[in-house]
């Protein structure tokens, strides 16, 4: 058997047209222009080259982006009060604050500041327990894009067997929320997980988040299973020791063989993950001025 890949740079293409449609709906109609503001701490070079990704994106789907770069030493009394200010500032839809944060700089505290209805990153604790308990919420970003994927190619996921590797606040735990509101069964699995092999295998679909290189071989894989690779990991590369390559965390050759459909690396959930900010913003927007959202941008 080989896999079905799943495209996950053209169906991030797909969303953002959705999603610039809609914003050009909301302009001609309402008069309203959605805006999503990034803070950026420092500079991270890794952090630095997603911002830009992320804000040439924002204009190209037809948003306004604020940009707000801060010093690596900006105290944490400066990076609330700009908070404090983008929370209060109407033209302002969606914040996000680029992770990680320098190391004096209480994260959760930060996260826990930005205004739940405009956490576009969906980490705030409230967004977490609202969507633990199934109600309206802000969802994170990579989560929700391996859902639009999953329902894209499998329609309903109603009663399917799901396993979750990976645990983080991030990506495990979100997933499998995702899952358990489609109806799967779900089983969030780890690095101590007794025999892991056994209970992958018992997946239809596997969520490898566990940011191992291709730490997942295709014998752990059932025949015909979807497997969505969120992991992203630079190795040595195997032909020549001077250059580096992207992997997952699923080993993509062997799992490809006995999978039923499968995400590369790179090209598939990596692009979805920008493509759902933009989806978050717009339906941030949308809900801020009480306009119904749009079907489909989220869960």
């Amino acid at each position: 058997m080989s896999a079905t890949i799943i495209d996950g740079k053209a169906f991030a293409a797909k969303v953002r047209a959705q999603v610039a449609e809609h914003v050009a709906r909301l302009k001609e109609e309402n008069g309203i222009t959605p805006g999503l503001a990034v803070v950026l701490v420092g500079e991270d070079p890794a952090s630095q080259v997603y911002v830009r990704s992320k804000g040439k994106q924002t204009v190209e789907v037809g948003m306004n982006s604020y940009e707000h770069k801060l010093e690596a030493d900006t105290s944490e009394a400066d990076l609330l009060a700009l908070i404090a200010r983008l929370n209060n500032d109407p033209s302002v839809h969606g914040i996000l604050v680029q992770l990680p944060l320098p190391g004096h700089l209480n994260s959760d505290l930060v996260i826990n500041s930005i205004d739940p209805a405009k956490d576009v990153d969906g980490f705030h604790i409230s967004n977490v327990g609202l969507l633990g308990t199934g109600q309206k919420s802000m969802v994170p970003c990579t989560p929700l894009g391996c859902l639009m994927m999953l329902r894209d190619h499998h329609g309903s996921l109603s009663g399917m067997n799901a396993v979750v590797v990976g645990r983080s606040n991030i990506v495990g735990k979100p997933m499998a929320q995702l899952l358990l509101g489609d109806s799967c069964t779900v089983t969030i699995a780890h690095s101590r997980t007794r025999d892991l092999g056994a209970v992958c295998r018992g997946a239809d679909i596997l969520v490898a988040a566990v940011g191992r290189p291709e730490m997942i071989p295709g014998d752990w894989v059932k025949p015909g299973a979807t497997v969505i690779d969120v992991g992203i990991n630079r190795i040595q590369h195997p032909e020549n020791p001077e250059k580096t390559k992207l992997v997952g965390d699923v080993d993509y050759a062997s799992c490809a063989e006995v999978a039923g459909a499968i995400t590369p690396v790179p090209g598939g959930v990596g692009p979805m993950t920008i493509a759902c900010l933009l989806a978050n913003t717009l339906t941030a927007c949308c809900r801020a001025n009480g306009l119904a959202e749009p079907e489909g941008l989220t869960a």
